[in-house]
């Protein structure tokens, strides 16, 4: 179930990364993703591993179990370290590579870029970088030259919003980049909090296993009654 679970995390940062791809041109913001998508891949292994170990009572391999769960456990830190060093470097991303997004827009033959402004653009309620207003400056602004914002920034709620500037008041008046920004960093922070609880299982998993292993080696009684001897 733990490891269902963190592969469901990381399959959910690589599904939302793939809609805001474009405002990103550092591809290791990816990393935690990956990293937590390949423990929880282990971790259904080492449950096997775990579960097997602890049916047949064998001290090799629980002791086994015990030092992959501490390395997973180290690896989980890793995600956690890295997640939040990535989640402090989302704004500079976003704001470094905006602009160009924006310039490259194509109202009239939209190509991937244009697609991913126009889906943040409704999804998140918002227009232009700033405000509705920062598309004036635009290349796709100028060609079409009919003082009008893409449709994407009308509100929902309006049927016959044609993006005119004339009628602001139609307009989502809120800026992308600070949502787009709030977004992601919502995001690594799933990753950052999975990684965290996951790593508790983990402490508690290998406390568990430490107990049953000091056991068997402390009781030789029982030692002999799994191995079929006998005890005068």
């Amino acid at each position: 179930a733990a490891a269902g679970i963190l592969c469901y995390v990381g399959a959910y940062v690589f599904i939302t990364y793939d809609d805001y791809d474009h405002f990103f041109e550092d591809v290791y913001t990816l990393i935690p993703a990956v990293i937590i998508i390949a423990v929880g891949t282990l971790l259904f292994i080492i449950g096997l591993i775990g579960c097997c170990a602890t049916i047949r009572e064998s001290r090799c391999g629980l002791a086994t179990f015990v030092i992959i769960l501490l390395l997973v456990f180290i690896t989980e830190v890793v995600v956690v370290v890295l997640g939040y060093i990535y989640r402090a470097k989302v704004e500079d991303e976003v704001d470094h590579s905006i602009q160009k997004v924006y310039n490259g827009y194509n109202g009239t033959n939209p190509d991937a870029a244009s697609r991913a402004i126009d889906y943040v653009q409704r999804q998140l309620c918002c227009c232009g970088i700033h405000n509705y207003s920062d598309w004036e400056n635009t290349v796709w602004f100028k060609q079409t030259k009919n003082n009008s914002v893409p449709l994407s920034c009308c509100k929902a709620s309006l049927s016959n919003c044609t993006g005119s500037l004339t009628h602001p008041m139609d307009l989502y008046s809120e800026g992308c980049e600070a949502l787009v920004v709030k977004k992601l960093q919502e995001i690594m922070m799933y990753v950052i909090w999975a990684a965290l609880a996951f790593a508790a299982i983990q402490l508690l998993g290998m406390l568990c296993a430490c107990i049953v292993l000091c056991r068997r080696s402390r009781d030789p009684a029982y030692e002999l009654l799994i191995a079929g001897g006998t005890y005068a």
